[in-house]
């Protein structure tokens, strides 16, 4: 199967953005025309998307730690990842400085897991879209699709 170009990829992860941040209001989330019960929940999925961004964050800062050669590769994800955390209202750790007390790790390890770490988060936002008012739906999306490109770039060359 050929790997796509990125203008294709990003082109049709924007397109699955779209589609699915505009799929959907915030009512349908209310029991009975009551709004409460989709505010706790909104509050609870922003929550978890919020520690969710900044676990993938620490394991950013692990991998700079452990492999710091990878700082003008990932530096610019990791970044990103950041202002995903401040988007969901989370607050960013400082960026891990210190020399990891682990063995040292492959470079191709460290990607690929990073990758890995980012399918999968993106998969769960993904998922949890769906049940999300339109406002965090849209960013749920957005901050997938972002998330799809990074295991992407991850994985390239």
């Amino acid at each position: 199967m050929p790997i796509p170009s990125r203008r294709t990829l990003l082109a049709s992860l924007a397109g699955a953005a779209l589609v699915t941040g505009c799929s959907g209001g915030s009512d349908r989330n209310a029991e009975g025309g009551r709004g409460a019960p989709a505010v706790s929940q909104e509050k609870r999925l922003t929550a978890k998307a919020a520690r969710e961004s900044a676990d993938l964050l620490g394991q950013y800062d692990a991998a700079l730690a452990a492999l710091p050669s990878l700082a003008g590769r990932l530096g610019p994800l990791r970044a990103e990842v950041e202002r995903h955390v401040k988007a969901f209202g989370g607050a960013a750790r400082p960026s891990a400085s210190t020399a990891p007390s682990t063995p040292p790790v492959a470079e191709k390890d460290v990607l690929k897991a990073l990758a890995a770490a980012e399918r999968a988060l993106s998969d769960r936002r993904m998922t949890a879209l769906v049940d999300a008012p339109a406002e965090l739906a849209r960013l749920l999306a957005s901050v997938a699709a972002a998330g799809a490109g990074h295991a992407y770039l991850l994985t390239e060359g």
